[in-house]
């Protein structure tokens, strides 16, 4: 649905009230709508927020956003909240070690910033599915919820998102950027979406139950610094 000009992703499900969403990084909005909500209905609701939904995508696209990487000594990179200065040398084989708060990335001299591009997405890859391992058992325990399968990938609008009937968890890449408490918080919002589908009471409780200051690392997650917009590669 496009009102205004925005496009409008609609959810109908098993609810008794509609509920709006803005969704960074990007803005993206949807309507979560009960099933026998008319698309007439759902138009009319959400000309009512349209002043709250721009108000929302200006601020999101005002956060601060990394700058395209070109991979050169001197650029900044985040691992797990903590920022690091790159520093680029040269030899026979990609490697990438840390120094105090520098990281020192080893490529060809003729490698391009897609190719180096690339060889730190792997590593990032790597930290991810390392911490995702040691932490997802611990809140498996906790919750008594389990997944089936886990896997990362490269997204632009969430950080975590689940399949209910295959019991399947993705993670969003960047979170091997953010704080570990960040992925920690992401870990426990989609194991408990394996039980409970919405954001309704009962989602809330789980979330208040265990991990009681969930809000402030949500928070904290969304404030931190997101990829440029033309970074979109898988």
């Amino acid at each position: 649905m496009i009102i205004v000009g925005i496009k409008i992703l609609i959810n109908r499900k098993n609810i008794k009230n509609m509920h709006l969403y803005v969704k960074p990084p990007d803005g993206a909005v949807s309507v979560s709508a009960p099933l026998n909500i008319s698309d007439d209905m759902i138009e009319r609701f959400v000309r009512t927020k349209i002043i709250w939904i721009k108000q929302q995508q200006i601020k999101f696209a005002e956060q601060l956003r990394q700058s395209k990487r070109q991979y050169i000594s001197g650029e900044t990179l985040y691992i797990w909240g903590k920022q690091y200065f790159l520093q680029v040398n040269y030899g026979n084989k990609n490697m990438l070690k840390l120094s105090g708060n520098t990281i020192i990335l080893i490529v060809r001299r003729e490698s391009t910033a897609k190719q180096r591009d690339n060889y730190i997405r792997k590593w990032y890859r790597e930290q991810l599915k390392y911490e995702i391992d040691r932490l997802l058992p611990k809140w498996e325990v906790a919750t008594n919820l389990k997944c089936s399968l886990w896997q990362t990938k490269y997204m632009t609008s969430k950080w975590g998102t689940c399949s209910i009937e295959k019991r399947k968890i993705w993670f969003n890449l960047q979170l091997a950027k953010k704080p570990i408490e960040c992925l920690e918080y992401i870990i426990l919002h989609e194991l408990i979406h394996l039980r409970i589908k919405n954001h309704n009471t009962d989602f809330i409780t789980l979330m208040d139950k265990h991990m009681p200051f969930w809000r402030e690392v949500k928070k904290r997650l969304n404030e931190q610094f997101l990829d440029s917009w033309a970074d979109k590669n898988s």
